[in-house]
């Protein structure tokens, strides 16, 4: 159901709206929305509308919801637009305990939670509890725990269990100093024998010690001394049907570490292999005389220290031909299986110092490696570095100290190397978890997810698809503010550097600013919201340049915007008169005054000179006077003109100006116009003349002169030439002598 903004003052009691999901919010900072919880101990606040975004799912813990809207304005109300959905209440699902487990019935009103606890732990706390109907139903009772059994006890019809430590010494007994002893004895059925698995020894040499004999008490045949004897790979077989233990320990030395596996069988049968940290498989579960048990280890382990298969033999005394073998996480290795897991080394115990692992992993060509980092836990000193390629050069996707929450890697290509390194001189060094990496092949997908198109703006990419390295830059519309980063980069890990923002609709005016020597006050008081006006005053002795005051209007297709600039305060004193324009010169911005710092400018006409200073200032006073006299023009006739206040000289020297150079351009055409109409006949007849009228050509040798005599032209002179140059020179003007004559 869409819901929309009531009335002014009107609030809105649901029920039964548990989940409402926020589909568009846009209100003013006069407006107020707020959803609360109720039908608990009291009203809980779920959101505001400072707290809401798009798309945000509101989840209550109760049955009833109440949505509450508040406006100040009589009109112009913002929007915000919620769907809400119910669902089944339920409890949570319960947390299974250290040690144990749960098995839950239902979740919902009056399912049951069964929590039970791995052997050598027992409940502490109620083993069943029942998810009540309440308003916030909840289970009846708190999750119990799963605490050590006491140190040692009786274990009669043992079948299959385990042994633990005991917990470390309370603070009261650390102080006392008092050891820690404990006798367990563990007992059969008739004609069956018990197999002691070692599963995890952590003793102190010199203050811890565990014996283990084939009898009911401390002095049967003895089986086991941590003193004396390395923990078998094998385990310990009874004897008889009874199993003595016996662990002492100084309760002011380091916790110790214990952890037992036993099983019984009986006198024709083998007792039940067991392998940490890997499976196996047999051609009888009863393991008989001839029964073959398949090993195998779980991923991330490599087996060692004994048989991958081994068989029940001997009728008299049946046992297995070998031991069973050990998988152990090792330090590094290559990786060719389309799934498996990287495991730090010992794990699941705490790697040593000094490690320097590389594992490779090789993929399908046409695949990409996906790395999950399910656990990640070592110390800030030691370092896991994943490169995307085949050896150490290649690139490197992350590198990684301390802890960190799970994430997911993707290769570029098709093998990924990963290398482990603790530091050797750790000096505070501690016990850590290490961590746990599963990979498996992928297809290939080398850009980042797509993101939805922005509201109310628009998106640049650097690139056609969202590959490794491409920069989104986000822009909104005018009238609209980012919120959120505006450059976001897919990552190498193929995700994005920052969720994308969104465009938010701007609501009001930017700040105008204080006035310098002045003050201003503001209504209404909070924000620049469209509507507000600011109003401007001056200190005394200042007076105000601009508007006095200016209002915030709304755009619709941009920013609310000032309904002007705001203004100044400047001092106020009284404005120069204008000291007159010059005779044959002017001023620049005529007015009657000038208000105290403007300056007036003066100029001079063509063939005058100005005398004076050609700037002058408005000096602020009481009166404010020029910071000089007026400058005068001086003519060419050194005639010096004095100032009158009057316009009527400058009008006379201005229509002189314009008509002197009409009448000069006039007298010009017509001049040009005579000349060439008295002298055009007489140039046409001599050109007549001079080209049908013949020459004559005198030579005087041996000087190499030529006299021309052109009877009836113009042409007159003489030309020197040289003895080379004559015979050329005759043949031309003969020729042309020749030409003159025929024409």
């Amino acid at each position: 159901k869409q819901w929309v903004p009531p009335q002014k003052g009107e609030s809105l009691d649901v029920h039964h709206l548990p989940s409402p999901q926020v589909k568009k919010v846009n209100l003013s900072k006069d407006e107020s929305l707020t959803i609360l919880g109720y039908g608990g101990t009291g009203p809980e606040l779920l959101a505001n509308e400072t707290l809401m975004s798009e798309g945000q799912v509101i989840r209550s813990s109760t049955n009833q919801v109440q949505i509450y809207y508040r406006s100040l304005r009589q009109t112009d109300h913002g929007m915000f637009s919620l769907h809400y959905q119910a669902f089944l209440l339920s409890c949570s699902f319960p947390l299974s305990p250290e040690g144990g487990g749960v098995t839950v019935t239902d979740i919902h009103p009056g399912g049951q939670a069964h929590f039970h606890c791995d052997p050598g732990f027992q409940v502490r706390g109620h083993e069943v509890a029942t998810c009540l109907n309440m308003t916030q139903p909840h289970w009846s009772s708190p999750e119990p725990q799963c605490v050590a059994v006491s140190c040692g006890g009786w274990i009669r019809n043992a079948t299959v269990g385990r042994i633990f430590s005991p917990p470390p010494p309370s603070a009261s007994n650390h102080s006392n100093g008092n050891n820690l002893s404990c006798h367990w004895l563990l007992e059969a059925r008739e004609g069956h024998r018990l197999h002691l698995h070692f599963e995890r020894v952590a003793l102190d040499e010199d203050d811890d010690k565990l014996i283990v004999r084939s009898g009911n008490n401390s002095m049967a045949p003895l089986l086991f001394d941590s003193d004396l004897d390395d923990v078998p790979e094998r385990g310990i077989v009874s004897e008889g049907s009874i199993l003595y233990l016996e662990l002492t320990a100084d309760s002011s030395s380091i916790p110790l570490l214990l952890a037992l596996r036993y099983e019984a069988f009986d006198g024709e049968h083998c007792y039940e292999p067991y392998l940490p940290h890997g499976n196996f498989s047999s051609s009888d579960i009863t393991f008989p005389l001839g029964t073959t048990v398949t090993f195998s280890c779980s991923p991330g382990f490599v087996m060692e220290q004994g048989s991958g298969v081994i068989e029940c033999v001997d009728p008299s005394d049946p046992h297995w031909n070998e031991s069973e073998p050990v998988c152990k996480a090792l330090c590094g290795g290559e990786l060719t299986d389309p799934s498996s897991t990287v495991l730090s080394p010992d794990w699941p115990q705490s790697y040593s110092k000094g490690q320097d692992c590389v594992w490779q992993i090789h993929g399908n060509e046409e695949k990409r490696i996906e790395l999950d980092i399910q656990i990640l836990n070592i110390r800030h000193n030691d370092v896991l570095t994943i490169f995307d390629g085949h050896d150490l050069m290649s690139h490197v996707i992350g590198q990684y100290l301390g802890s960190r929450e799970r994430f997911q890697v993707v290769s570029g290509g098709s093998e990924v190397t990963i290398q482990f390194q603790s530091d050797p001189d750790d000096s505070s060094f501690i016990l850590s978890q290490g961590f746990l990496i599963h990979y498996r092949e992928v297809e290939p997908n080398d850009t980042c997810p797509a993101l939805p198109q922005i509201e109310f703006g628009w998106i640049s990419s650097s690139h056609t698809s969202p590959v490794r390295g491409s920069v989104l830059t986000y822009q909104c519309q005018p009238g609209y503010d980012i919120s959120g980063s505006d450059i976001i980069t897919c990552q190498w890990d193929l995700s994005w550097s920052n969720s994308p923002p969104t465009c938010i609709k701007v609501q009001q005016c930017p700040d105008p600013g204080e006035v310098v020597n002045g003050a201003r006050s503001v209504r209404p008081e909070s924000g620049f919201a469209v509507g507000t006006v600011v109003r401007f005053s001056c200190n005394q002795g200042y007076q105000l340049e601009g508007p006095g005051q200016i209002s915030c209007h709304g755009r619709d297709t941009g920013t609310p915007k000032w309904s002007d600039r705001s203004p100044k305060c400047v001092l106020k004193y009284d404005p120069c008169p204008n000291p007159g324009v010059p005779d044959n010169g002017y001023q620049t911005l005529y007015k009657h005054s000038y208000q105290a710092g403007e300056t007036l400018r003066f100029f001079c006409y063509e063939g005058y000179e100005l005398i004076g200073e050609v700037i002058i200032n408005c000096v602020p006073g009481h009166p404010s006077q020029w910071n000089s006299p007026p400058p005068f023009c001086k003519g060419d006739n050194l005639h010096w003109t004095s100032f009158e206040p009057s316009h009527q000289m400058l009008s006379e020297n201005i229509a002189l100006a314009i008509i002197l150079p009409i009448i000069l351009v006039i007298l010009l055409i017509g001049g040009i116009y005579m000349y060439y109409t008295n002298t055009e006949p007489l140039h046409r007849s001599d050109i007549r003349s001079s080209v049908f009228s013949p020459f004559n050509l005198y030579f005087s040798f041996p000087s190499p002169s030529v006299y021309v005599d052109c009877s009836g032209s113009h042409f007159s002179g003489s030309l020197s030439l040289t003895p080379t140059h004559t015979a050329q020179l005759l043949w031309s003007l003969t020729s042309t002598t020749l030409y003159t004559r025929q024409g």
